[in-house]
């Protein structure tokens, strides 16, 4: 019929187990915009904590290095020397800044997912290689949004770009005939200025980005009736075979009950309804209940008690209040004490006058 879901069908949300499972194969959110976010945040702190020590470091190392060019000997345990101690001093200058660049990068992927190592996504396989495959995703909706993406940022940035630098043409134009130290404090200022600008559209687009990465790859991980089905099974069991354990723990209970009541001392009956069989001997705290139960089960501990000689004693007011307030093996409450006392006193009574055990 029309109205029929096919099972198969990707309708549901996925389950935790489904999440996981996605995510321990490297199937996880991943936002280009966020790692450039972090790169650009990163590169700007960067350019404002340690441009100016790393530019002072690296100037010394090469005015020196040119100063005394004249005495630089170029044989082959010289030049190795300088080279060594030239790569010593640019890794002195830049070894912090492409640490935290690194760091930058790294907490890009972080604070989208955990760390993960997965060899699943570096498999080789067959759609990755298929001209139809890659068509598909050439012309596919997330090729189509990062295109549009890009246009979008593109004009956003070179607008504000325009804005920033439009007012200082004149300034730029004159920074042609002026001498290089005069240049780096202007450029550094307006470097910041640019940076700052663009960390903060890139921000937004990051987020709008990420939204939509998470709701992409959220949909990927929908599952159908039947995948819902199965994996409960998985988890939880198949019900039929539950429900066969279940019953079969049920017959074992009632069967050990059963064996119990020709240990009792009495039967409490409604007198059909409920059967309450309590087991009492010198020297307990107070009776204990052995088996109980209603209608065919109620019946069946009758039967059971005849048949050993147990006496069967009808109280429906108190069959009832034992069947609904003691469990098996549990002694009874004390609030019935006075009654079950006066029945099994009764019994034994009526034992030691026939001459039988007590």
């Amino acid at each position: 019929m029309a109205d029929e879901r096919d099972d198969t069908e990707r309708t549901e949300d996925p389950t935790p187990k489904r999440l996981e499972e996605a995510i321990k194969r490297g199937d996880v959110v991943k936002s280009a915009e966020v790692n450039t976010w972090f790169m650009i945040a990163g590169g700007t702190f960067v350019l404002m904590v340690f441009a100016p020590p790393m530019a002072a470091t690296l100037e010394a190392t090469f005015r020196g290095l040119i100063a005394h060019s004249w005495q630089v000997q170029t044989d082959g345990p010289s030049l190795a020397v300088l080279i060594r101690n030239v790569a010593m001093a640019v890794l002195a200058a830049l070894g912090i800044p492409v640490l935290l660049l690194c760091l930058a990068a790294l907490a890009g992927s972080v604070i989208q997912h955990r760390l993960l190592f997965s060899v699943e996504t570096i498999l080789p396989r067959a759609a990755r290689v298929s001209p139809a495959a890659g068509l598909e995703r050439l012309f596919s909706r997330q090729a189509l949004a990062n295109f549009a993406k890009g246009l979008a940022k593109l004009a956003v940035i070179g607008a504000v770009m325009t804005s920033l630098l439009w007012p200082q043409r004149y300034r730029l134009i004159g920074l042609v005939g002026k001498d290089p130290a005069a240049i780096m404090p202007f450029t550094l200022t307006l470097a910041t200025q640019m940076l700052g600008t663009v960390l903060a559209i890139l921000a937004v687009v990051a987020a709008a980005d990420y939204l939509f990465q998470y709701r992409q790859w959220f949909e990927r991980q929908k599952m159908s009736v039947r995948e819902m089905k199965e994996e409960f099974r998985q988890t939880e069991g198949d019900p039929a075979i539950k429900g066969k354990l279940r019953q079969l723990r049920i017959a074992r209970a009632r069967k050990r009950m059963m064996a119990a009541v020709p240990k009792a001392s009495v039967v409490i009956t409604n007198p059909t309804h409920f059967a309450v069989a309590l087991q009492y001997e010198r020297g307990m705290n107070a009776p204990v209940c052995v088996a109980k139960g209603v209608d065919l089960i109620a019946r069946k501990i009758r039967e059971v008690a005849q048949q050993h000689g147990i006496p069967v004693v009808e109280n429906p007011p108190l069959a009832r209040a034992l069947h609904g307030t003691v469990e098996i093996d549990q002694e009874i409450p004390a609030e019935h004490y006075r009654a079950v006392a006066e029945i099994i006193g009764y019994i034994m009574r009526l034992r030691h006058a026939v001459g039988g055990p007590l």
